[in-house]
This record gives C-alpha cells, structure tokens and sequence, in this order.
C-alpha cells in the first residue's frame, strides 16, 4: 500500500500513516463505495477485518446489489473516520479520516473464506471463537467473502484548540 497525501488540499490537517494504519486494525466498520450495475454511485457500512498486509476482508450473502456491482466494477473505495468530536460553539467538528483505492476480488478459494472468518471472530467475536468456528463451518454455504486489495491510501484529521472565537 502506498500512502499518499499528494492531493489532499489541506496539507496541514494531515493524518499520519502509524495512525492512519491503526484506524485500519481497530475500526470495526468503514464505509466501502462503488459504481452499481447501473453505473450509479453506491455505499453502503461494512464489518470488516485487516489481514495485516495489503487486503481487507468483507462478509456478505451470496447474492445481492454489492455483489454485483462488483462483478462489474471491482474498483472501490473505502473509508474509515477515526475520533469524532462535535464542537457547537465553535460551529466545527474535530475527526479523522482514512480514504483507500482498491480492487474487489470475489469467488476466493474456500480455505481463504474460511481463513477471513476466522479473521472476523478474531477481531469481532475473541471472547468466542470456539462458537465462531463451529458458526462459520455451519453457515459456511451461505457467506460470501469478498477481499479488497488496497493500493494507496490518504489520511485527513482536525484538530482544534479547546478556545473560543471571539464573535
């Protein structure tokens, strides 16, 4: 993965890539967009899970909108937000951000579906994975798993300093 903050406007609101990359480990969803089959804009929240290289792994049904989209158009966005802060008075919001480019990969092998569920109870359900494993060999029929290469990604954050404007 390549970080790049080349075309990010702000330069001076940029998001450093250690955390950028701990966004990526902890966050428990993000927010994967693409082209539709009618090549119209489509988003939707994701569950998902770092392999700790370069790809993400996505469950889903076997069939369905995003599936299909990505069949025609595997080329996607993803985007994770990182500490929010509403501030009122000062009509701001303090955040960070990671947006990466990749590639959608569908029809994977069956021990790499079953490597990224296991994956996903590790991350998302550690208190169980013995449950986890006997629900993942169980429902294993009726997942589909989808891996997302990431290629670049960019980082934006903002911070304020807790005063207030005179107004």
């Amino acid at each position: 993965m390549i970080y790049d903050n080349s075309e990010v406007r702000r330069q001076d609101r940029l998001l450093d890539e250690k955390r950028a990359m701990e966004l990526l480990k902890n966050n428990e969803y993000g927010f994967l967009s693409m082209i539709s089959e009618v090549n119209e804009p489509y988003g939707i929240p994701v569950n998902y899970v770092w392999d700790g290289r370069e790809s993400i792994y996505i469950h889903c049904a076997p069939e369905g909108k995003k599936l299909r989209a990505l069949r025609k158009s595997p080329k996607v966005s993803f985007c994770l937000i990182g500490n929010v802060r509403l501030m009122p008075g000062m009509f701001t919001t303090e955040y960070e951000s990671v947006i990466f480019e990749g590639t959608a990969h569908l029809d994977l092998p069956d021990y790499e579906k079953m490597d990224a569920l296991h994956l996903m109870i590790d991350k998302l359900s550690a208190d169980f994975k013995e449950l986890g494993d006997k629900y993942a060999h169980k429902s294993f029929h009726r997942v589909e798993i989808i891996r997302i290469n990431l290629m670049k990604f960019s980082g934006k954050r903002k911070h304020v300093r807790a005063t207030r404007p005179n107004y």
